[in-house]
């Protein structure tokens, strides 16, 4: 059993009742809204008239959106790297998607040069996954550069009252819902806070200060980040607790918005009620502090609060629900759902 906790309380109140998510990939479709600088082209339009494909645009970056199921964002982007022969540093993206999920996104592979071969490249790439739109452009594809994500999920076996969750969803559209790190930020059972700790505690003596500097696992930065996520999410619960999560309290780093801490060396940018409190919270984890001091991770900024835009709802039948929503990058549609569901999901993210 985890010694994290890795799950948080609902603004709401008691959540209504069981649903199960991911049943199949097809319960859970995840679209990514990028606007490439020059219009892209239609690959799939283009294969159905029996046109070449020219890829508009220029630059040595080719950006490719792609269409995959029960692959992570991360092997997908290697696997372009290996067949463009530029590697991992040549491949970007704007995020990470679901692996257990149908989704579409861009990532852009670095080709130089090579803007004539695009076409049997694309190839390539369609014998694994259905290359939808292509475009080239001058600089490589970054983390957050997208607007947004939107989804359709299907949730499946729900024991909830129909007008009893229609009205919760409806409280939602006027409300929003908090803007929880999903658990799976966390690893199965906390594993991404385990590791956190551990690498901040390599080659730290007893009393001694971590050493600046030196090597680190290339996936520290994910563990870190998962650390500052889990105090946020700490954060959040016990403003929520104190049902003060709408409202900005004194000491409140942002102008008109309520916001909690993305730990970093130096702790928190709040002062005031606020930064005591979010002290408070963060010193009740002492091995998870003791990170922040070894990492200079600048500290930052995350709401409280989201709202799921263009939300609505149809029941497809007597315990299945369709949801359709747009969030900003960033945030969880599992934590939309955790809002009004305790939810059975057999993928564990």
């Amino acid at each position: 059993m985890s010694r994290w906790r890795l799950d948080w309380p609902t603004a709401s109140g008691q959540r209504l009742g069981s649903a199960l998510l991911k049943q199949t990939p097809e319960d859970f479709r995840v679209t990514e809204l990028f606007d490439p600088e020059d219009a892209a082209l239609d690959i799939v339009a283009a294969r159905s008239a029996g046109e070449a494909l020219m890829v508009p645009g220029s630059g040595e970056h080719l950006l490719l959106e792609i269409e995959k199921t029960g692959d992570n964002t991360a092997w997908v982007g290697t696997e372009l790297g290996r067949l463009a022969g530029c590697g991992d540093k040549g491949v970007g993206y704007c995020g990470l998607k679901d692996r257990h999920a149908i989704t579409r996104q861009w990532f852009s592979v670095q080709r130089p040069g090579q803007a004539a071969e695009d076409e049997a490249f694309i190839e390539q790439v369609n014998s694994r996954w259905p290359a939808l739109r292509a475009v080239r452009q001058i600089r490589k594809l970054r983390r957050g550069e997208h607007r947004g994500n939107r989804f359709v999920i299907t949730l499946r076996g729900i024991t909830a009252d129909p007008a009893i969750t229609d009205a919760r969803l409806q409280e939602l559209v006027r409300n929003g819902c908090p803007n929880y790190f999903g658990a799976q930020r966390f690893g199965f059972d906390g594993g991404n806070l385990e590791q956190a700790v551990r690498q901040s505690q390599a080659g730290r003596g007893a009393g001694r200060p971590a050493k600046r500097g030196r090597r680190r696992s290339p996936h520290a930065g994910l563990w870190f980040s998962a650390a500052r996520s889990w105090l946020f999410n700490e954060v959040l619960a016990t403003r929520i607790q104190q049902c003060s999560w709408f409202s900005a309290l004194e000491g409140e780093p942002e102008v008109d918005t309520a916001t909690g801490p993305l730990w970093g060396d130096g702790g928190t940018l709040a002062t005031g009620v606020q930064g005591e409190l979010e002290k408070a919270v963060a010193e009740q984890q002492p091995e998870l502090l003791a990170v922040f001091a070894d990492t200079r991770m600048a500290p930052e900024r995350r709401p409280l609060q989201m709202r799921p835009r263009e939300l609505d709802w149809q029941w497809l039948e007597p315990g299945v629900l369709q949801l359709r929503f747009v969030l900003k990058p960033g945030q969880f549609a599992t934590s939309v759902l955790a809002e009004v569901f305790e939810t059975g999901d057999d993928s564990q993210l």
